[in-house]
């Protein structure tokens, strides 16, 4: 019996060296039994379109697509999903029936990573930090959640407003940083670049609690500097975004192969790969 040749996915980026995304659907493929290759393009910033198109005509099935061009590729798709809309981003390309299908599985993938480590989202007080991009991609399903409310901090509260403003739900307000004082949260959510430079966000330490849970979309070799802060000053759980990375790649998977992978071995071998550096 002959081998059938495999569906063709890819990853696009600039840069794109870094992505782990080739090696986190290989994994999938090979548990999951499903015939596929996944390779990353790095892609000219004004030849995002044309990529797409000629991926499509050699008979790619999807693609996944990172910085810069989630944007570009919200506007390329025919039909969006209500995540990818509210999002104004798509990370998930799917090409069948002559169109282009665009979703964002940012937030789903946050999402199932905190209720991997039974953090309990239903009624709980959520406060993110930044209002950037990021936070825009995760918020619809975390309302999905249904939490009692989400704040926004941010540097440029007008920012945060207008995250509110977007998403019009009464359970979502926005403040700056030093106004999270006195308020009384069970997450918080680091959603700022900070941890990239080795910063801290500028957020008061009476606010982190024994009870609570702090998540740092950042990962790396060692704990991100928001998340060793937080343990110092008695978080009851410290988790990183490594989680988020292979949850929001499962569900891309879920959406191309029809098949949810299991998510933990593939999250196991990305810990030991990046200890070892």
């Amino acid at each position: 019996m002959t081998q059938q040749n495999p569906d063709q996915y890819l990853v696009y980026g600039n840069p794109i060296e870094q992505s782990r995304s080739p090696d986190i659907h290989q994994i999938f493929a090979s548990k999951s039994q499903h015939n596929i290759s996944y390779k990353k393009q790095l892609v000219a910033l004004d030849d995002f379109s044309t990529a797409v198109s000629d991926f499509i005509s050699q008979g790619g099935k999807g693609a996944n697509v990172t910085a810069p061009f989630k944007e570009q590729a919200l506007r390329l798709a025919d039909v969006l999903t209500e995540r990818a809309s509210l999002a104004g981003a798509v990370n998930t390309l799917t090409f069948k029936e002559g169109k282009i299908f665009g979703d964002n599985t940012d937030g789903e993938g946050l999402v199932q990573d905190l209720l991997m480590h039974g953090v309990i989202l239903k009624q709980s007080r959520i406060l993110i930090l930044g209002a950037g991009g990021a936070v825009r991609g995760v918020l619809l399903p975390m309302l999905a959640q249904n939490p009692d409310a989400i704040t926004i901090a941010n540097r440029t509260v007008s920012k945060a407003k207008d995250l509110c403003q977007h998403f019009s739900d009464e359970r979502l307000s926005a403040c700056s940083f030093d106004e999270t004082t006195g308020q009384e949260f069970d997450l918080i959510i680091n959603a700022t670049s900070a941890s990239l430079s080795g910063d801290l966000p500028p957020i008061p330490a009476s606010i982190i609690t024994t009870t609570m849970v702090c998540y740092d979309m950042v990962y790396g070799k060692n704990k991100t500097p928001f998340l060793q802060w937080a343990r110092e000053q008695g978080a009851l759980k410290v988790i990183d975004g490594l989680g988020m990375l292979v949850g929001q790649a499962a569900v891309s998977f879920a959406i191309w192969r029809g098949v949810i992978p299991d998510v933990q071995p593939v999250i196991d071998v990305l810990r030991t790969a990046i200890k070892e550096g």
